[in-house]
């Protein structure tokens, strides 16, 4: 670090301004006063730097010292990463704890990676090889679940002089590079600024889908992977709910957690809950294959725009080994309201409702960084593909759509799940909209979901949305004039948009099997609703009665399928179908 320091001359909340800072960038790293707080710098003005502290200042006045590092804010990224729950920039939490408490000392450094910690090291190439930006030079099995691959840095080329198998700390040396410039040796840990995004060889369409096993999301709002989905609702409208279902049963490769100025109650919540988690398709903890960023609300207001930018180099770095990599970030309103406090302290002019001109802009920076890519570098000769997606939860006040970051989000994200807390109030979870939330996915994964269930499924989900927005129209005049004055077609209308409701779209979270359907699964529950509604029409042309229609046995069972265990699904379907068609004869036959 350079002798060279600034001097303070204002302090304002997280904000400090000092001059004397020539020759420092923009985002650089800067340590204030003799606490040696963490701060950046987001704003020059001749040789004065604004830097917004990531620590509280209390305390720290006018004519303290500015050390400059001249280092953009980067993350440590290599083994250990996983299992671990850090803070907004990067500081393990347990071993604050260790060394600090229960309360972050000001100040305090540690580092986001073990020193002292042995890796056991695989090379994949051989002394003579070339490699370059990206390969895979080896592996470490960082969990059961996940091995690490050990990437060469991006801008670093040559052949390999040296490479052993062995047991490595993170900071030494696996493998000696020749290259143009000279020698280059190769550790299992790189930096990487946070603001940056990490390079990739070529950007591919978002034509796989990421499968999460709730129903109301696969069958009417497919997310891609490598997509973008925004996640609004009011407080008690179950945000944290889906991001656990989110997190344990879709089929993406690594899990990524931010809490981005969140309740503390709701926080600890989650830190507590996420390690009992259990991976369903390996019986190991979930915390395997995740990575915790947590940042409360009486966290220091500035640390919440790094921990998002934190989280999304984490999961592009997972990306690049050819992970499918799913973040969350909860909530992107709460870093918008950091942003809007730092500029008011910048004294800049002030956009809608206070918050900062580029806002959107900044959230549009963060959710371009997800997608599915080719990577840059090859994995044992040949290319990788990976995926970075992400899933921003949006905590608008009062649940208004209309809030400018709601707004500014939708114009980026390609899925929307709009919870609705009348939804929660009836008891109905998840609470996710189905007449106000899209997914412009939907069509480009259609192929996909076709190959993986039946081709006529996105037909049927057509028509069970249809169904479901004619329910809508109804019930405006059943309120006005009653159920008894529709037809019997509306009735039998009204009645299988019930069924699609209750019998497919609620799904218990804590059943140990309703909280987790296969698509295979889903296209048959839907075709059975469906199917009954196709047979009862026919059947009421041929004269038979609404009631009788409302009352049959079949209805029961139909209603109990989501309950039935998967192995055991099909022979039960197979009888179920048996029986409704049993009964719409027998109802049919007696008006024929």
């Amino acid at each position: 670090m350079s002798e060279v320091t600034g001097t303070i001359i204002r302090v304002s909340g997280p904000l400090v301004v000092a001059r004397g800072m020539a020759g420092s960038k923009m985002y650089d790293v800067v340590r204030v006063s003799e606490k040696r707080l963490l701060g950046e710098i987001i704003q020059l003005r001749g040789d004065e730097a604004a830097i917004q502290v990531y620590e509280e200042t209390a305390g720290i006045g006018p004519g303290e010292p500015v050390y400059p590092t001249y280092e953009p804010l980067s993350v440590e990224l290599g083994p250990g990463l996983l299992e671990t729950i850090y803070d907004g920039v990067q500081r393990p939490l347990h071993l604050l704890e260790e060394k600090a408490g229960y309360f972050i000392t000001r100040g305090i450094e540690v580092p986001a990676l073990s020193r002292e910690r042995k890796w056991h090291f695989v090379p994949l190439c051989q002394k003579g090889d070339t490699v370059g930006p990206g390969d895979v030079i080896g592996e470490v099995a960082e969990t059961v679940l996940v091995k690490h691959r050990i990437l060469v840095p991006p801008g670093v080329q040559g052949r390999v002089r040296e490479i052993a198998e062995g047991d490595f700390c993170v900071t030494d040396p696996v493998a000696v590079l020749e290259t143009a410039t000279g020698e280059h040796r190769l550790t299992t840990v790189q930096r990487w600024p946070v603001r940056q995004p990490r390079p990739v060889r070529r950007r591919l369409p978002p034509d796989e889908p990421l499968l999460t096993g709730q129903r109301i999301i696969d069958t009417f709002f497919p997310i891609a992977k490598g997509g973008t989905a925004c996640v609004p609702g009011p407080f008690g409208s179950g945000k944290t709910v889906i991001q656990h279902q989110f997190a344990e049963w879709s089929d993406a490769d690594i899990v990524i957690f931010v809490g981005c100025g969140e309740r503390g109650n709701e926080m600890t919540d989650v830190l507590l809950e996420f390690p009992k988690l259990k991976d369903p398709k390996s019986g190991e903890p979930l915390m395997k294959r995740t990575v915790l960023i947590a940042n409360t609300s009486n966290m220091p207001v500035a640390a919440r725009e790094a921990s998002v930018y934190t989280a999304i180099t984490i999961g592009e770095y997972f990306r690049d080994m050819g992970y499918s990599v799913a973040l969350q970030a909860d909530s992107t309103s709460r870093w918008a309201e950091a942003m809007r406090e730092i500029s008011g302290r910048l004294e800049e002019m002030p956009g809608e409702e206070g918050y900062p001109a580029y806002l959107a802009t900044r959230i549009a920076e963060f959710y371009e960084r997800a997608g599915r890519v080719t990577c840059l570098g090859r994995y044992q000769g040949k290319e990788m593909e990976g995926s970075l997606t992400v899933i921003g939860s949006v905590s608008p006040p009062g649940g208004d759509l209309n809030d400018p970051v709601v707004q500014a989000t939708l114009r980026v994200v390609k899925v929307f799940w709009s919870l609705e807390d009348k939804l929660a109030f009836q008891r109905h979870f998840p609470a996710i909209s189905w007449l106000r939330s899209y997914s412009l996915y939907t069509d480009v994964v259609a192929a996909a979901m076709a190959q993986r269930t039946q081709p006529d499924f996105l037909e049927h989900a057509r028509q069970a949305m249809a169904l479901l927005q004619k329910e809508a129209e109804l019930e405006e005049i059943v309120r006005l004039v009653g159920k008894d004055t529709l037809s019997a077609e509306d009735r039998l209308v009204l009645e299988v948009a019930r069924s699609l409701r209750e019998d497919f779209l609620h799904q218990n979270a804590f059943h140990e099997i309703d909280t987790y359907t296969s698509l295979k699964k889903q296209a048959a529950m839907l075709a059975v609703i469906l199917r009954f509604y196709a047979l009862t029409r026919e059947a009421l042309n041929r004269g038979a009665e609404i009631d009788q229609i409302e009352k049959l046995p079949v209805r029961e069972r139909i209603a109990r399928m989501k309950f039935i265990p998967e192995e055991e699904f099909e022979s039960a379907l197979n009888a179920l179908h048996r029986q409704l068609e049993a009964e719409i004869n027998r109802l049919s036959g007696n008006y024929d």
